[in-house]
């Protein structure tokens, strides 16, 4: 039943010869990879406003400067990344640059917030997709976090199917989403022009704030460098490009960059112009495509996109995040089933925490993007100076041909980023307080499990391993339940085997059920002992095991090895096995625990 579902959801499964088809080129690469911060631009503008409207609406001309510094930093990480793109070529990004550079904890660190940076992905960009959808249709505002919800597993699914088919789904909306902004900004400028909008709906550049400081300023600032979010994740898929993968993916940063620049600087014009004031249940996009269109389809279609490429902005954290857990992963500092492809040839494990915890998260903060946006920005702006500083240590150790050029662009990344991190930190130490303690965990559960590897590996390394001694014979219990079919299939293979001693072992409840199956027993298989359990509590595991451990106890002293053989009867259809006791589950889970004994399973098929 699992199968048919599977393959119409998730798509035939691919060779490993196909991964080659499975690459990117630049077109669809922007789209998957550059959706996290284009679609930031719905809601990077308003968290500056938000700031400066704690002062008053007279406040609002703060955001055109505020504006053109955040342009200042976003123009550095481009280059900045750039350069990291073709030093590591291999993908990775801040943990690789970090790591090689600044040793294994800073790499950690790095590796760390990014990974639970693209979780904040998924999540703020799902919640900010549906707060659009419910701007437009206010009705459906009760259902934010249900609708969430559908949405990242609707998503989940597409990620699953691999790269390059959600890349050709999802490049439409992505592109779609620029047209619409730049359509919305080109006839709010020309309406700025021809007069249409009034230009008392504004305050004048340099009007006097009463109330303003520099620490608020520096507040929206930091807010403003939301939008800068996802500007990394290009670093970390170089391997998803087709070949030359480092020049293509450099391109499509430069690309990304100059679109973020454009929508982001046009929405804060025309919002500051127009006068516009942030909403709790209309965003600003909305409220400027209302004022320039009126509620037409125009209006619909700009939100539309709008809810579209913030919905799928997290097919960046989808894209990047399995990559990076890969590199983690083949350090040895995550599990290694993040290392392993799936049938779509992507690494689908990661796919799928990454889809879970980004719902945990949602039904944590119940959908409130504003609260989220604040530890999505710090968890990816500490990456951000990470890797920048990397880069300062790289170029200073081997001081390349143009060195001090790049020392230099790396070296205002660094600085800017450190302080926008900082003012994060300080400004908004109420919402961003987890970072203090989960990065300490994440770094710390690290090293316990490159730890655990190493052990791992050190104990089954044969050159290691202490000389074996020789098993000198080998003991079979068989629990039995009853005289079936089941029963014997077991006994007849335990006899094939040709082992020292084979004891059916029955736990009964009671003392009369216990004559009687003695009885049965020694006329059916009078050449196999037979050793009757009482149970008083009528636990079958306890007095089984209690008995298997005085076995294995006298079997260890001549050198014997136990084998407890479980007989099982395989249902022909699988929803049947509800309506069975799982008793022999139960006894493996609970026998594999135990040091020196081998657990077996004989299964018997039924026919119908």
């Amino acid at each position: 039943m699992y199968s048919p579902i599977k393959r119409f959801l998730i798509g035939r499964p691919l060779k490993s010869s196909e991964l080659g088809e499975q690459k990117l080129n630049k077109l669809k690469a922007l789209a998957i990879l550059s959706s996290d911060a284009l679609s930031s631009v719905a809601y990077g503008p308003e968290q500056v406003l938000l700031v400066l409207m704690t002062v008053s609406a007279v406040a609002f001309w703060f955001s055109i400067p505020i504006a053109m510094g955040v342009l200042v930093l976003l123009a550095a990480l481009i280059l900045s990344y750039r350069q990291i793109i073709y030093a590591y070529p291999d993908g990775g990004g801040a943990y690789v640059v970090s790591k090689e550079n600044l040793g294994i904890n800073p790499g950690l660190i790095a590796g760390g917030s990014l990974l639970v940076d693209y979780i904040l992905t998924v999540a703020v960009s799902v919640s900010a997709g549906t707060d659009a959808i419910t701007s437009a249709l206010p009705s459906l505002h009760s259902y934010n976090v249900l609708i969430a919800i559908i949405l990242v597993v609707i998503i989940t699914i597409l990620s699953l199917r691999g790269i390059t088919e959600s890349a050709s789904i999802l490049a439409y909306p992505v592109y779609l989403f620029v047209i619409a902004l730049v359509i919305l900004l080109g006839v709010g400028i020309f309406k700025i022009f021809t007069g249409d909008i009034p230009a008392d709906l504004h305050s004048p550049i340099g009007t006097p704030v009463a109330g303003i400081s520099l620490f608020l300023l520096l507040r929206a600032f930091a807010s403003g460098c939301s939008a800068l979010t996802g500007v990394e994740a290009i670093s970390n898929a170089i391997p998803s490009f087709k070949d030359p993968a480092p020049k293509n993916a450099a391109k499509t940063l430069t690309i990304m960059g100059i679109l973020l620049a454009i929508l982001f600087s046009g929405v804060i014009f025309l919002a500051y112009y127009y006068g516009v004031s942030p909403k709790e249940n209309e965003t600003i996009v909305s409220q400027l495509a209302s004022q320039t269109f009126g509620r037409n389809y125009l209006y619909y279609f700009i939100q539309g996109t709008t809810a579209l490429i913030l919905i799928l902005a997290a097919n960046t954290g989808y894209s990047a995040f399995p990559l990076l857990a890969f590199n983690l992963a083949k350090d040895n500092y995550i599990a290694r089933m993040f290392s392993i492809r799936g049938d779509r040839l992507g690494y689908s494990n990661g796919i799928i925490f990454l889809g879970a915890m980004s719902i945990l998260l949602i039904l944590a903060f119940q959908g409130n993007t504003e609260k989220l946006i604040p530890l999505y920005a710090v968890g990816v702006f500490i990456p951000f100076t990470l890797s920048q500083t990397g880069m300062l240590v790289k170029w200073i150790r081997e001081k390349p041909s143009g060195w001090q050029i790049k020392l230099t662009i790396n070296l205002v990344g660094a600085l800017i980023s450190l302080l926008v991190l900082l003012i994060f930190l300080i400004t908004k130490f109420t919402q961003v307080w987890p970072v203090f303690i989960f990065l300490p965990l994440i770094v710390t559960w690290f090293h316990q499990i490159k730890k655990h590897y190493e052990s791992v590996g050190e104990q089954l390394r044969i050159k290691n391993c202490a000389e074996s001694l020789p098993i000198m014979g080998n003991v079979m219990i068989i629990p039995v339940a009853g005289i079936t079919h089941v029963v014997e299939n077991s006994l007849e293979y335990a006899k094939s085997l040709g082992v020292d001693q084979i004891i059916a072992v029955n736990v009964s409840f009671e003392r009369e059920d216990e004559r009687k199956f003695e009885e049965k027993w020694q006329k059916w298989q009078p050449e196999i002992r037979l050793v009757t359990l009482h149970s008083s509590y009528r636990s079958i595991i306890h007095p089984l095991t209690k008995f298997i451990d005085t076995i294995e106890h006298k079997a260890s002293e001549m050198n014997y090895r136990v084998t407890v053989m479980i007989p099982q009867f395989i249902p022909k259809k699988s929803w049947h096995n509800m309506l069975h006791n799982q008793s022999s589950l139960l006894i493996r889970a609970y026998l594999l625990y135990k040091r020196n004994v081998i657990v077996t399973t004989v299964p018997y098929h039924l026919k119908k």
